[in-house]
């Protein structure tokens, strides 16, 4: 069985909770994406971004974990220019992807450790980003 760090992105992305890791994935999502990607539906399913060299999401390889392997470091959080560009969120898919929470979740594991972060935050965290509200000075709250 992986480890949550095993399943965690260098990036902050916790695929353990993404819609296609292997032990989340849906007939419905699978279809979906192989179909948004054009790709065989075989090919869709993550074993996790340390697994697969990054994410099954990208068409092209992941600068993020391209840098983290030469930096020689595990986590981005471990690197003296983090956070750097590679990490700066968008407005765009921003309410579809998850990526404008890698910043939080790096600051996250480094502050509690990642086997904390992935058991007792995690998910917490992104049902806040997708279900919370935001409210100015507070974060995302639930309602």
């Amino acid at each position: 069985m992986k480890s949550m760090k095993e399943l965690t992105a260098p990036c902050g992305l916790d695929c353990f909770n993404c819609i296609v890791y292997e032990k989340n994935i849906t007939d419905a999502v699978r279809a979906m994406v192989a179909q948004g990607l054009n790709i065989p539906e075989s090919k869709v399913d993550c074993r996790g971004c340390r697994e697969q060299k990054g994410c099954v999401l990208h068409v092209s390889p992941c600068a993020t974990y391209d840098c983290v392997k030469t930096k020689n470091v595990e986590f981005c959080f471990e690197c003296a220019e983090f956070p750097c560009v590679k990490l700066q969120p968008a407005a765009d898919g921003a309410g579809t992807y998850p990526h404008n929470i890698k910043v939080y979740n790096l600051g996250r594991m480094k502050q509690v450790g990642v086997e904390q972060w992935a058991e007792k935050e995690a998910s917490e965290i992104r049902r806040r980003y997708f279900k919370g509200t935001f409210v100015p000075g507070t974060g995302p709250v639930m309602k």
